[in-house]
């Protein structure tokens, strides 16, 4: 999609929500995840979307497939990398390259239940962006990157606590 068409798409959407505001809040679609076979799983989304994870054979998996954490990474990364090109697109400002790495340290013994005062997830998680704009200040730059970065809804996510509930459901298999 061709910037100004993001820029209008984005200024299109905003109206609408400033007429409706009701509309702003929902549900997000759901992710269902079905273990296929060992540490393997099948993920399905809306309107046929799909992924596969698997672990790596260290603790059981095939490694046939990549991480949950590593799927976290990237949802991280693409979901940054989308709300600059959004801002960007916005601002005017043509990017002749946009990189987004995410990458994070990790205690495996928080994962494996070893201690319990080991985070099971990422103890630090790193954000590299390279940006290039002819005739761009960095100041500039640097400003719309920020924007973006606040708000992202996969980088805010990380950054707060956010509340989660679980349901569960169980059955009886030996009748």
């Amino acid at each position: 999609m061709a910037p100004k068409t993001i820029k209008d798409s984005i200024s299109e959407a905003r109206g609408y929500l400033r007429q409706q505001p009701d509309q702003a809040r929902y549900t997000d679609t759901a992710a269902t995840a079905t273990v296929e076979e060992g540490l393997r799983c099948r993920v399905v989304g809306p309107h046929g979307a799909m992924l596969i994870s698997d672990m790596s054979p260290a603790v059981g998996g095939r490694g046939s497939a990549p991480s949950p954490g590593w799927l976290l990474r990237a949802a991280h990364a693409a979901c940054d990398a989308t709300l600059i090109a959004m801002r960007a697109a916005e601002e005017g400002i043509d990017l002749s390259r946009l990189e987004v790495t995410v990458d994070s340290e990790s205690d495996d013994r928080g994962l494996l239940g070893m201690d319990e005062a080991i985070p099971a997830g990422p103890l630090r998680t790193r954000v590299r962006i390279v940006v290039e704009s002819r005739g761009v200040p960095e100041s500039k730059l640097r400003d719309m990157i920020e924007w973006a970065r606040h708000h992202s809804p996969v980088d805010e996510a990380m950054l707060r606590a956010v509340p989660v509930s679980v349901e569960v459901e169980t059955a009886d298999t030996t009748t």
